[in-house]
Formats: C-alpha cells, structure tokens, sequence
C-alpha cells in the first residue's frame, strides 16, 4: 500500500484567507521509506505572513517573492501524491488548506476516504496524552532535535517515523515481510530433523559408575514398599 505522510505552513490559520506557503511529502510502501519525497516552497501571492506564523515557521515574505505559485506546482504534487493514502498530524487542518487551494484552481476536493489523521490515531492509542509530534517523537525515541521550527519536509520526515513505530514499528513490519520465508525455512528445518530421528547405532556410555548405581539401589531400599521411587523402573 502507497501513503504519503505530508505536512504544510502556512501564512495564518484561516484556510479561506490565508495561504499555503510550504509543501513536504514523504513517500511510504507497506509502511517503509521508498526515498521518494515532495518539497516545495510557494508564492502567497500577496498574502502576507502572520507574525505568529512566521514565529512558528520562520518563512518571511521576501522569501517567498521569487517561488512558483500553487497552480504551477499542482502538476508535481499530483504526480506523488494521487492514488495514494494522505497521512498528516491534525489532517484537518493540511486538507483544509490544500482543499482552499485546489477551490481556487476549479479542481475537487480530496476525498476524505483517502486521508489518515495521526492525532486522531494518537489520541487513541495515548489517551492521556500529550499528542503533539514533538511529544510522539519523545515517546517512540526519535530524534527531533533539528527540529529548533516547524518545516513542512523534516516535519513529514519525523511524522513518517512516528507514523511506522504507530503500527508496529519497522521490526514488526520487517516480520511480516519475512513471516512466509521463515515459516519455509522452519518446516524445512523440521522435516530435515524428523528424518534424522531414531535410535542411535552405537547407545551412549552409562553416565553412572556402577558403585553409584549400588548406592542408589541401597537407598531406595531403604525408603520401604510404598516409596514413590518404587513406581519407577531403575
């Protein structure tokens, strides 16, 4: 199965007014990194910068000036991202403003169908929380240390981590790939076992020395009739 765990930043937190400004994706299959990623910066078209967006992110105005706008980049994005499951922290906040986006540009929405959101997933596994990407990445021992802002590539990089540990982590997912190969592997080696199985040719050497043997003979004899030791051939 293909997913794409994505994130965006954005110029505020209104999907109708504000803009998306920075698009990352992280390519899975069957839960494991296929190296294919998506990264883009994007041109608010005048749209300025909330200064408490830009506190999160640091994308400033002038930054942006010279990047493609949404409808150039459509293409590109279309190419990772269509036919696959769209992973996100809070998706419905990344859907949102990809839907306002693509709203603009006369195109449909995403269909809800193919959106997983990992808060929504978190808060069931960790009912007690915290929840945060920053608090999963601390609870499944994931460096996030570069993570000083918000960024919408490294943010899909630490959510994919996250995302892979969510559902059994990669030993787990690694287990599954092997389940047929090991279970070949382990009847092979019965099989070869069973064939193998028989009296010996030659018996093995007594491990008791016969004064020993009298010992214990004498010992049980002394137990009486009724010893449980009786019950068993010498």
């Amino acid at each position: 199965m293909r997913e794409i765990i994505f994130d965006t930043e954005t110029t505020g937190l209104d999907n109708q007014s504000d803009r998306v400004i920075e698009i990352g994706g992280v390519e899975l299959s069957n839960k494991f990194p296929t190296g294919r990623t998506f990264h883009v910066y994007i041109n608010a078209q005048g749209k300025k910068v909330h200064p408490e967006a830009l506190a999160v992110h640091g994308i400033t105005d002038e930054f942006l000036e010279d990047k493609p706008i949404f409808g150039d980049i459509i293409g590109d994005m279309s190419t990772l991202f269509d036919g696959a499951k769209l992973v996100a922290h809070n998706a419905s906040f990344d859907i949102g403003f990809i839907n306002a986006e693509l709203a603009r540009l006369g195109l449909p929405p995403v269909d809800p169908s193919r959106v997983v959101d990992t808060l929504a997933l978190a808060r069931r596994r960790h009912p007690m929380g915290p929840n945060s990407l920053d608090a999963l990445c601390k609870r499944y021992g994931i460096d996030n240390s570069r993570r000083t802002k918000h960024g919408a590539l490294l943010d899909a990089e630490l959510l994919a981590e996250v995302y892979i540990e969510m559902n059994g982590g990669r030993q787990a997912a690694l287990g599954l790939g092997m389940a047929d190969k090991d279970a070949g592997a382990r009847e092979e080696s019965n099989g070869d076992a069973a064939k193998s199985t028989g009296a010996r040719p030659v018996p093995l050497a007594a491990r008791l020395s016969e004064e020993e043997i009298n010992a214990h003979r004498k010992m049980k004899e002394g137990l009486g009739e009724k010893a449980l030791w009786n019950d068993y051939a010498e």
